[in-house]
């Protein structure tokens, strides 16, 4: 009889170096995602993405202690190449408060999905005799990175409602693909395909826990007397088509941003409602729902008290969407 095979597929040093190229992957992802979270009007994406930042930072803690027991510095992390870098620079550069779309995409249907591939094949061969922590590792970082890219899906699916979105979700992810491609992956030499579907399958209820439910009405009582005033003078306003009126209520460096952001919309506005609210020390950000016959915009307000009372200190449309496929909420 033949005796077990104890050597692996990979030696120690290549293995400590794998995981060094594992950890910068996680490491710059969870920073990618943590600075998203206030960069993200969309609150479902913006709670995604303080959900996964955790276990995110758990896999690279993980990997970083495993260094050591393959006689290597503890919690070194270490690019393949220069193109896995400028890969991940590309991924992080979607910052603009209109670049959710990208931002999920690239997290969730490129990074994510080649990390579950590239570790489900490592799983398959390292050995079970002698390296069960980094299987162990490993399985716990597919079953979770799995999971993240599944609700990702979903997230992104009610995110990028119209065409115009689909098309830019689709656009970014040749594009990211294409560079992990030129980076050999995050370990310098993926074998293709660097997504593998069937490494991507995820039980629907576990992904449930992912995901959360927003509220679908806002309760527009919390907002104070004297600012919820202001603000439905902003709505009848707006709904009358009386941009002098709306400008009234802006302080003297405001009103022509204001202008600019309501003639971005590029409809009359036929209804409106207060969404959300947010207190930044003295200010109010409250975000209004805008909606005309063909799309409906949402308006990020900052109000700021003054002897006059409440005024618009600054404006910014957030989100165009078509009105056939706008949330209720």
């Amino acid at each position: 009889m033949s005796s077990p095979r104890l050597a692996g597929h990979f030696s120690v040093d290549h293995s400590a170096r794998r995981i060094r190229h594992y950890r910068y992957a996680e490491e710059r992802m969870l920073r990618a995602l943590g600075g998203w979270i206030a960069l993200t009007p969309e609150l479902p994406a913006k709670l995604l993405f303080g959900r996964h930042v955790w276990d995110c930072a758990q896999h690279a803690d993980l990997w970083g202690k495993r260094l050591p027991e393959l006689r290597a510095p503890a919690q070194r992390s270490e690019p393949a190449n220069d193109r896995v870098v400028a890969f991940m620079d590309v991924l992080e550069s979607m910052e603009g408060p209109q670049q959710t779309v990208e931002r999920v995409a690239g997290v969730y249907r490129v990074l994510k999905p080649h990390l579950v591939t590239v570790y489900a094949r490592h799983l398959a061969v390292a050995n079970p005799v002698y390296e069960p922590p980094t299987r162990r590792i490993l399985e716990r970082c597919i079953e979770e990175e799995r999971r993240h890219a599944a609700a990702g899906a979903v997230a992104l699916s009610r995110l990028a409602r119209d065409a115009g979105s689909r098309e830019r979700a689709d656009a970014w992810e040749r594009q990211l693909l294409a560079r992990l491609a030129e980076a050999g992956g995050i370990t310098g030499d993926a074998a293709s395909p660097l997504i593998d579907p069937a490494a991507l399958a995820a039980a629907p209820r576990a992904v449930e826990q992912d995901l959360v439910d927003v509220p679908p009405d806002f309760e527009p009582s919390v907002l104070e007397p004297a600012l919820a005033a202001a603000v439905d003078a902003y709505r009848a306003a707006v709904e009358a088509g009386d941009e002098a009126r709306a400008a009234a209520l802006a302080e003297p460096s405001a009103g022509a941003g204001l202008k600019a952001e309501h003639d971005r919309l590029g409809d009359r506005v036929r209804a409106s409602r207060v969404v959300a609210l947010a207190s930044i020390g003295h200010h109010r950000l409250v975000k209004v729902r805008l909606e005309g016959a063909r799309v409906a915009g949402y308006m990020h307000l900052r109000w700021t008290p003054c002897d006059a009372g409440w005024r618009i200190a600054a404006a910014e449309l957030v989100r165009v969407e078509p009105v056939a496929v706008a949330p209720a909420r």
